[in-house]
């Protein structure tokens, strides 16, 4: 059996995530009260009661799925060696980036924070935004994209997540543009996210300086496992390029179709979604119908993933 790890990103908070596994592990409460401590407010709190408006605002999101994942993490043991490679969708790389050693998760969860605010002042909220198109293919998109009038903004492919699931991002009236487009194209739904920024588009490109900036003062290492990457669905092992592709794929697509079609082309048989929502769990089954998954989000999720393990080993 062959093992990948993903990681997911914005659109999979909720309020009440991580919950389950704080009241039932010490390791969860010693990750929330670490990223107390880093940021200065209460994380749990927000994760667990919210308000939702609060915690879909980027600067906090970020943290707090970040969190989540990596405490479920570490409710596993941190089982890096189980596996041969990780991926993140977007902010998720950042924490595939911790589960590979790289980066210690005081780092990443003050990285994250910033780099949502950054993302945030580049763009103010409503003037940007990222809308899912179901049933249409990416050359498609692409094209309705490129037929958006210039003089209503920026509109542009963000994520392509799977062979009829592509995101697109860009300026507000650009975007619900591009989705009326994509309706009379024949799109089986057009549904606008519950992000505050257009990440992913060439509008986050003052963000990806200032992330930049930040990176610079981190002391990063090399991965135990390799991460394929969002820019370029590549295996990357060194800090130096991993840091690389964090910046570029700010205001770039990311290509997850691509990411999960490598990862089965090197043997990988079975995923485990560590964190918060089962979003990277749908959109895998949408891409290979016959890929393995499960999902560590609850107590229920971590038995399943040691039971694995345990498999495995014996």
């Amino acid at each position: 059996m062959s093992i990948a790890f993903l990681f997911p990103g914005q659109g999979s908070q909720s309020v009440g995530m991580g919950k389950a596994l704080f009241d039932q592990f010490e390791v969860v409460r010693e990750v929330f009260s670490e990223a107390e401590q880093v940021l200065g407010f209460d994380l749990a709190e927000l994760c667990f009661e919210g308000p939702e408006a609060k915690l879909n605002q980027t600067e906090f999101t970020q943290p707090a799925l970040l969190t989540v994942s990596i405490a479920a993490w570490r409710t596993l043991g941190s089982p890096i060696d189980a596996g041969e490679m990780v991926a993140g969708h977007s902010l998720g790389e950042f924490s595939a980036l911790v589960a590979a050693g790289a980066i210690s998760f005081a780092d990443a969860v003050l990285l994250v924070h910033l780099r949502g605010q950054f993302m945030q002042e580049a763009v103010p909220e409503g003037q940007g935004a990222m809308a899912a198109i179901i049933g249409l293919n990416r050359e498609t998109v692409d094209a309705l994209c490129a037929g958006v009038a210039p003089d209503l903004g920026v509109v542009r492919p963000a994520n392509y997540n799977g062979p009829s699931q592509v995101v697109i991002s860009g300026d507000t009236v650009a975007v619900k543009q591009a989705m009326d487009l994509a309706t009379q194209k024949g799109a089986k739904r057009a549904i606008q996210l519950a992000v505050s920024v257009p990440s992913h588009s060439p509008l986050m490109q003052p963000a990806c300086l200032r992330l930049s900036s930040e990176l610079e003062k981190i002391n990063g290492k090399d991965l135990e496992k390799p991460l394929v990457n969002n820019l370029e669905a590549k295996p990357v092992e060194t800090w130096k390029a991993a840091k690389a592709g964090l910046v570029d794929q700010l205001s770039s697509p990311l290509l997850w179709e691509e990411t999960i079609k490598y990862m089965r082309g090197q043997g990988v048989d079975q995923f485990i979604e560590i964190g918060s929502g089962r979003i990277l769990s749908g959109l895998l089954k949408r891409i290979d119908r016959t890929a393995k998954v499960i999902n560590v989000e609850n107590p229920e999720g971590v038995a399943k993933g040691l039971s694995l393990f345990d498999e495995v080993t014996s």
